[in-house]
Order: C-alpha cells, then sequence, then structure tokens
C-alpha cells in the first residue's frame, strides 16, 4: 500500500488531500514518523525519521497521531482482498504482503491480471493506492513493487531478470542500506551488474554469510516460499530508519508499533509464542539478535512487550551507536497454551487476555475508535 497510513488518514480526513501529512510521532519530542504522504516526501520527510526532525524539515505539515488499530482493521480488509485470489498470502507488515498466485491462473488470470484486480479492488471498495510487483520470486516482485510509486504496476518476466536487475543502483538490493553502499562503493560497486561480476569468494570475505546472500541476490536469485502466517515457524516485523537512531526513547517507541503488529497477527492466526526474539542493526551493518524464553506461551500484547522491551534495554546498555533498524519476532508458536503453576500468575495471565479479546473485538467492530492497548510501567 502506498503511504498507507498517511493514505487512510486522508481517506478519513478528505480536507488533507493534497497537504502535507506526517503519521506518528510527537514533533516536540522524540517520537519517530511512522508514515508520511508523498507531499511530505517531497520535503524529505520519510518513515522512521525522528518526527523532530520531520517538522524542522516541512514546518507546515499536519502531524497526527497514530491509530494503530484503525490500520489494522483497514488491514484486515485489504488481507480479505488477497484471500479472494490465494491462501498462500505472508503479510510483511500491516500494508504490505507476498501472494503465491500459482496455482491461481485458472481462475483469474495470470499475475498480472490478479495484479491488476487487487489494485482496482483496493481503490474502488476502500478507497486506497496499492503499487503491485510481479515476478518469479519475493525479492524480484518487493524491488517491482517498489520502482513506480505510487500506483505502480511493474512486471518482471523470467527471461529478463538481469536486464532489469543490471542498471539498477546497489542500493536497491534487499538489506543495502547507507553503509553497506558505502562499502560497496569503497569497492567500485555502484550498479548490481558491477555486484553480480564480484566472485562469490570475495564477497563473502568481505561480508560474511551476507556475502553469500549478495551474490544469490545480484543474479536474481531467492529460493524462499511465500509462506502464511499458520504455516510459518515464526512471525516478525522490522523497520530501517531514514536516518539512524540512538535515543532509547525513539528505539522503544518504534519496538512498540512492532509488538502490536506482531501480538495482532499470533492472534489471529490463534497461535502462541514460547520465545521473544528482537534485532538490532548499528550504523556499521553489525547486526545483533537477542532472545529470550516467556514464561508461558503467550499471545498476549503485553507479555511480548515485556520480553522484548527488557531485552532491547539491555541491548541498548551494552552498545549506544546509532541504530538503522530494528525488528521483533515471535518463535516457538503452538496453539497449546502452557499449564501455570501459580494461581496468581494464572488469574493476571487470564486477565490480560481478557483485555486483549476486548481490544481486538471493539476494533473490529468499531475500528476507527482508535482504542489502544496500554503498555506502560503501571498495571494494565
Amino acid at each position: 500500500m502506498d503511504a498507507f497510513y498517511a493514505s487512510v488518514e486522508e481517506r478519513e480526513r478528505p480536507e488533507l488531500e493534497g497537504r502535507p501529512v506526517v503519521v506518528g510521532g510527537n514533533p516536540e519530542g522524540r517520537g519517530v514518523v511512522a508514515a508520511a504522504n508523498y507531499a511530505a516526501r517531497e520535503y524529505g520527510v520519510r518513515s522512521a525519521m525522528p518526527a523532530a526532525r520531520a517538522r524542522m524539515l516541512c514546518p507546515h505539515a499536519v502531524f497526527i497521531r497514530s491509530r494503530m488499530t484503525l490500520y489494522v482493521e483497514v488491514s484486515v480488509q485489504i488481507r480479505d482482498i488477497f484471500h479472494r485470489y490465494t491462501p498462500l498470502v505472508e503479510p510483511l507488515s500491516l500494508d504490505e504482503a507476498f501472494l503465491d498466485v500459482g496455482a491461481s491462473a485458472e481462475l483469474f488470470g495470470s499475475g498480472v491480471d490478479i495484479a491488476r484486480s487487487i489494485k482496482d479492488s483496493t481503490r474502488c471498495e476502500l478507497g486506497l493506492v496499492a503499487s503491485v510487483g510481479v515476478a518469479p520470486n519475493k525479492f524480484l516482485a518487493k524491488l517491482a513493487s517498489d520502482l513506480d510509486k505510487p500506483d505502480g504496476l511493474v512486471t518482471v518476466e523470467p527471461e529478463r531478470v538481469r536486464s532489469f536487475l543490471d542498471p539498477l543502483p546497489v542500493e536497491k538490493v534487499w538489506g543495502v542500506g547507507a553503509a553497506a553502499a558505502a562499502r560497496l562503493h569503497a569497492l567500485g560497486v555502484h550498479t548490481i551488474a558491477e555486484l553480480r561480476a564480484r566472485p562469490r569468494s570475495e564477497l563473502a570475505r568481505r561480508f560474511g554469510k551476507w556475502g553469500d546472500r549478495l551474490f544469490e541476490l545480484a543474479r536474481g536469485l531467492d529460493e524462499r516460499p511465500v509462506m502464511p502466517d499458520h504455516e510459518a515457524q515464526s512471525i516478525s516485523h522490522e523497520t530501517t530508519f531514514e536516518v539512524d537512531l540512538r535515543e532509547p526513547a525513539a528505539l522503544r517507541d518504534s519496538l512498540r508499533g512492532l509488538v502490536e503488529q506482531v501480538a495482532w497477527r499470533l492472534r489471529r492466526q490463534g497461535l502462541l509464542a514460547g520465545t521473544v526474539e528482537i534485532k538490532v542493526r548499528y550504523s556499521d551493518f553489525r547486526t545483533v539478535n537477542r532472545s529470550a524464553a516467556l514464561p508461558a506461551a503467550s499471545a498476549g500484547t503485553r507479555d511480548l512487550w515485556t520480553c522484548a522491551s527488557r531485552l532491547l534495554a539491555q541491548q541498548l546498555a551494552r552498545r549506544g551507536d546509532p541504530v538503522r533498524l530494528i525488528g521483533m519476532g515471535a518463535s516457538r508458536l503452538t496453539r497449546e497454551r502452557s499449564a501455570q503453576a501459580d494461581l496468581f500468575e494464572a488469574e493476571m495471565s487470564a486477565r490480560q487476555r481478557r483485555i486483549d479479546s476486548m481490544v481486538d473485538a471493539v476494533n473490529e467492530r468499531y475500528g476507527r475508535s482508535g482504542l489502544h492497548r496500554g503498555l506502560g510501567r503501571g498495571r494494565q
């Protein structure tokens, strides 16, 4: 979806049309931008940017507090449209997903036909604009979906993968951010064609395991299947910041949004997580993964947040360098709730589940209410 949160807000408030709109973060505080519409992007405002910097770049922008429950409601509606065409839908976030339509051609036509149908449905039924990439694998489809925004439809036929990739800047390769791009530029690698010319051994020596991945992506190779939530071994979300962040409060703010999305996906699939994981990627591209087992398998927002925020605090205490990416995930998924030995803990756990169920139920029926799950330090 194009500028998803901001587009939803513009749909809800037509008077915002044509004005720069920034969703998320307090321009007077330490929050980060969750989304910016294309009018705001003309001034350099980007998602995951500190809100204070967004205000400096575009002082006349309209800043709107995130309404995650509304975006979740709309995301469910979008996901329902996807499922008309295939059961193989793998969400990346509330506003992005992979669809495997290989078995859908006899019913709905080619991948391009299905892409056009999805775009038409989201526009006509939901008043929102989507960009779609149609390609033989996930990497190429993701790349294609980003090339002609907004309202794009880019197709990569198998026979033209190389001609499609070669002229693109190396920054278009999945995972290549500013720091990695600078290292590649220092090697004389500026395009994907130049990256493809480098031997696997050299890339592995310079970049470790990630070098092997670079070698494959430069050739358009990606064997990962589309994995629906109910088949996944883990569920995760991550976000890459436009500007590297150091402030713990801003990083916690970003982590909180990720936790809410992962918890909602777990509950929607009837899954419980046994382990919580976080990922922190620093400006020098070093990536750290931390995990911890939950006392009992849970899909509770507060349970996941308590564990994830503790892992983040511990990692930031170890290393305070600027962060360019943060991720949160849940693994060891099960449908069976663990036995609770402590009666008081069992009662508290049941209470938290009732709160989550109430929030989900209210927002499924009255999504525009903007009801949020409290995650503060006090008891909820």
